[in-house]
């Protein structure tokens, strides 16, 4: 078993997530006006594949940010985590849900994004500058 990784080196996978996280909003909510009013970007938003992808990628990357920093063990950080992955999962792999995808993949982004946000403010907080964590101070 790997040692967990410092605050500062485990920084890049909360920023990496909530981005992400913040692109699957951006697809969800802006996507529909732009497809209004430009017809051929209509392949994106009615792709299945699309959701997938996000989905299949954000969860390892959460999963890697919160193992490493040792988030896994705080309830503030691990709940909204899990219960936004799993809205975005129900979302992009149950064809049932289809009437409630873009609620459902909203939500559950900014759960995550925001999970990603208390992992990185706490690791932020956490942080102490010394001559061997290489930082810029």
């Amino acid at each position: 078993m790997n040692p967990p990784m410092t605050p500062h080196k485990t920084k890049w996978l909360d920023l990496a997530s909530m981005s992400l996280s913040g692109l699957c909003v951006v697809h969800c909510v802006a996507l529909p006006f732009l497809v209004a009013a430009l017809p051929f970007l209509g392949i994106f938003s009615q792709n299945d594949w699309v959701h997938k992808v996000l989905v299949l990628i954000a969860a390892p990357l959460s999963a890697v940010a919160l193992w490493r920093s040792n988030a896994w063990q705080k309830s503030e950080v691990t709940v909204p985590m899990a219960s936004g992955l799993m809205l975005l999962a129900l979302a992009a792999f149950l064809p049932s849900l289809d009437a409630y995808e873009t609620l459902l993949s909203v939500v559950g982004a900014l759960l995550v994004a925001a999970s990603h946000a208390i992992n990185y403010g706490a690791l932020r907080l956490a942080h102490r500058h010394t001559a061997e964590c290489a930082c810029d101070a």
